[in-house]
């Protein structure tokens, strides 16, 4: 089970902090991203961290303004979000691959907005 927290409503500018904690012994196998769903919009990945946190891919759009971190000995992956724009608005996703499974969290909303 992968479990957010985090989100929230925030100025353009502003910064958020997204956590995932996932349940299970296992965590450490698994490449864990975070993906979005804007309104009208489909879900699409914004970043990813490898299981050893060695490797990282960003998203064009968040390249410079995101970093995903992970720490294995809690079960934890966290999105910091900086200079966030009003295109940033989206539902927010935990999701966690092994190649041969895959979970999702329930999401939690992010809203940039003056």
């Amino acid at each position: 089970e992968l479990v957010e927290s985090g989100g929230g409503l925030v100025q353009p500018g502003g910064s958020l902090r997204l956590s995932c904690v996932a349940s299970g012994r296992i965590f450490a196998i698994y490449a864990m991203g975070w993906f979005r769903q804007g309104p009208g919009k489909e879900r699409e990945l914004v970043a990813r961290i490898g299981s050893s946190g060695e490797t990282t891919f960003y998203d064009d759009s968040v390249k410079g303004r995101f970093t995903i971190s992970r720490d294995n000995d809690k079960s934890t992956v966290a999105l910091q979000m900086n200079n966030l724009k009003p295109e940033d608005t989206a539902v927010y996703y935990c999701n966690a691959n092994s190649g041969l499974y895959e979970f999702w969290g329930q999401g939690t909303q992010v809203t940039v907005s003056s």
